[in-house]
């Protein structure tokens, strides 16, 4: 059974009766109640899903019903008593970001809010924590359910959870089966949030002359397509534990079906493993390749991909896995609004970076630090790019420096996948916030390098633009008159990737956020 296989089981199994999932609830939110409206005319029975102290949304017969509270009479032992409403935040998800990273965030922002954060546990086990205010009275409850991503999904779907942390986007499936509930598109902005990045590295056992492996040849090693070592030693695979995110997205991301694994059940036996076989190929987390040998990623075309902070910021390293939270609702009470405004604090920073991920600190990457892909552009450079046309590009650059900010597409769309939408809300709050006051920022485009030029630069033109379009209905009315949004393309140009592999390709289609004076 291939990971989408597996993730369709537990949709299924998780969502086969929404009535099923109550009895897994508390008493009370188990219980159905009846909502009049207030001239009496119609009444309407179901579940209560959330409450947010001022809107309820129910369960019912007709679908899920949102109501302003204050304007219905409620009846029923589950109607909610607004005197006695703390605001609460279900999280299901990975026990790796739900164990330690985030009540780590959850006591920062309290100690910057003046509260308390008290962790709550049951049976030697973290099952919630509670913010506190001075009098000890609760102003936030969130309870934790360790879990997996896939199980996390199933969780938003089945309302047994608010809030889903993951290493993998929700599949098409399992948003699908949220539309199916009634919930939003929940890859839209406002929903999907991206904490950190991590990365993932290949391993080798140290016995094994390779310190670089090809993406290609990882993608034809993990899909079967190439069983040997280049001297002739069979390979066997290893991958972390089963429905594990990280694993997962990277099955997620092969251009085919796996082959035959072996999955390990936590990452030092994974590394463990790798390195006793000298024929032994894994992929595991950049922090956690243990006793095994990491190696390089170098493609056909001579590109060193290399997990750097900047390179994993920009998400130009293949191999990265952000961390995403995901809500199943956009409308949330205040205070988890300023929760997921402290997110992107230099204070959550820190903690994120304490937790072993990459942060969303935009940091500048000046051109002098980008030589060898500019050098490979001249290398490559001919009658479809011409030397005239890379010396205008270096010229842009060159009174500018590149953000980490970078947009990618999902695949052969104009839709911005989940880190390029964060990165869109996190450059709107910087502009509102007045760092690019007095700036100019230029949006760069570039693309792959299939099809004809001509059709390339248009449409990394097009892509250009479109983030800028993006960019000023996000900000609305709130672009200040001193900063300067322009485009530029320039097609298949400044390749990062080798065009001969999906992940190649995808890299390659970007726009560049670069700032200037």
């Amino acid at each position: 059974m291939n990971a989408r296989d597996r993730f369709r089981s537990i949709l299924k199994s998780a969502a086969a009766s929404v009535a099923a999932l109550f009895a897994c609830l508390s008493p009370l939110a188990a219980q159905e109640v009846t909502i009049t409206s207030a001239q009496g005319g119609l009444s309407v029975t179901g579940r209560i899903v959330s409450y947010d102290g001022q809107y309820m949304r129910v369960e019912s017969d007709y679908g899920p019903l949102t109501v302003d509270y204050s304007t219905v009479q409620c009846s029923g032992a589950a109607c909610p008593d607004p005197a006695q409403y703390v605001p609460r935040l279900r999280i299901s998800g990975e026990a790796r970001a739900t164990e330690i990273l985030l009540p780590a965030l959850l006591d920062g922002f309290a100690r910057q809010a003046d509260l308390t954060a008290q962790q709550i546990v049951t049976d030697d086990m973290l099952s919630g924590i509670m913010l506190l205010d001075a009098q000890n009275a609760p102003v936030l409850d969130v309870p934790v359910l360790p879990s997996n991503s896939a199980e996390a999904f199933a969780d938003l779907v089945t309302f047994r959870a608010d809030a889903a942390l993951s290493f993998r986007e929700i599949l098409d499936v399992e948003n699908q089966r949220a539309a199916d509930v009634g919930l939003a598109d929940l890859r839209g902005l406002g929903h999907a949030f991206i904490l950190g990045i991590d990365a993932l590295v290949p391993i080798v056992s140290p016995l094994n002359p390779q310190r670089r492996i090809d993406p290609g040849l990882l993608d034809a090693a993990f899909t079967g397509v190439v069983t040997a070592w280049p001297d002739g030693t069979p390979l066997s695979l290893h991958l972390g534990p089963e429905l594990d995110g990280q694993a997962d997205a990277f099955l997620a991301s092969l251009p085919g079906d796996a082959a035959s694994l072996t999955r390990h059940r936590d990452a030092a036996a994974l590394s463990a493993a790798v390195a006793e076989d000298v024929g032994a190929l894994g992929v595991t987390a950049l922090s956690e390749t243990g006793v095994a040998q990491a190696v390089s990623l170098v493609d056909t075309c001579g590109l060193v991909s290399a997990p750097r902070i900047s390179s994993i910021k920009t998400q130009d390293y293949p191999l990265t896995t952000p961390l995403f939270l995901t809500l199943a609702q956009q409308r949330q009470p205040q205070i988890v609004l300023d929760f997921l405004g402290y997110l992107r604090s230099p204070e959550a920073h820190l903690i994120i970076r304490r937790a072993g991920l990459v942060d969303l600190g935009v940091v500048p990457i000046p051109l002098d630090g980008q030589g060898g892909r500019l050098a490979h552009a001249i290398t490559i450079a001919g009658v479809d790019t011409p030397l005239t046309e890379l010396q205008r590009m270096v010229q842009l650059m060159h009174a500018r420096a590149r953000s980490s900010l970078t947009f990618r597409f999902d695949v052969g769309t104009a839709t911005l996948d989940p880190v390029s939408n964060a990165n869109l809300l996190t450059l709107a709050h910087d502009i509102r916030a007045g760092l690019y006051d007095g700036r100019d920022i230029l949006l760069i485009g570039f693309s792959d390098g299939e099809g004809p030029a001509l059709a390339n630069l248009e449409l990394s033109g097009e892509r250009a633009k479109r983030v800028r379009d993006r960019l000023l209905d996000v900000l609305g009315d709130d672009l200040p008159e001193t900063v300067q949004i322009d485009t530029a393309a320039f097609g298949e140009a400044l390749p990062i990737g080798c065009d001969d592999t999906a992940r190649g390709r995808q890299a390659n289609r970007r726009v560049e956020v670069w700032i200037g004076d």
